[in-house]
């Protein structure tokens, strides 16, 4: 099955392996909330055991350096785009109010961003992804 947008999460490339787990997690959550038609059916198996509906297409994962992430943040904000951030001071925080006072102190061009998440059409995700590669 093709789709015409892309889910895309663009992580810096210095981050460690737990941290890229945490960050991914917790961008595509956010996604799922603002964009819900991005959101399948509920699953169940063959016992009739129903289990929680996911993403109906892929998650792409990139990464690049934080000059790469600070450039797709800024397309994605021109382009409207619906898009999560993860900020590094969010790795200090250990709750969601606590996690936005973090953000919402900081203005826009000066957000440590260590991860973004962005859904849209293909051609714009691509664009705002200018300069990252595939996470390996």
């Amino acid at each position: 099955m093709r789709f015409d947008t892309k889910i895309a999460v663009l992580l810096r490339e210095d981050l460690e392996p737990w941290q890229r787990l945490n960050v991914t997690a917790f961008l595509v959550s956010g996604l799922g909330t603002a964009v819900p038609e991005v959101i399948g059916e509920p699953y169940e198996d063959a016992d009739g055991v129903g289990y929680l509906p996911m993403f109906r297409q892929p998650v792409l994962v990139f990464e690049g350096t934080k000059e790469t992430l600070t450039a797709a943040h800024g397309r994605a904000l021109s382009r409207a785009l619906p898009r999560a951030i993860f900020t590094s001071d969010l790795f200090t925080t250990g709750n969601d109010r606590d996690n936005r006072a973090a953000v919402r102190a900081v203005g826009t061009g000066e957000l440590d961003l260590v991860g973004m998440a962005v859904h849209g059409p293909k051609n714009a995700v691509d664009k705002v992804l200018k300069g990252a590669r595939m996470h390996p």
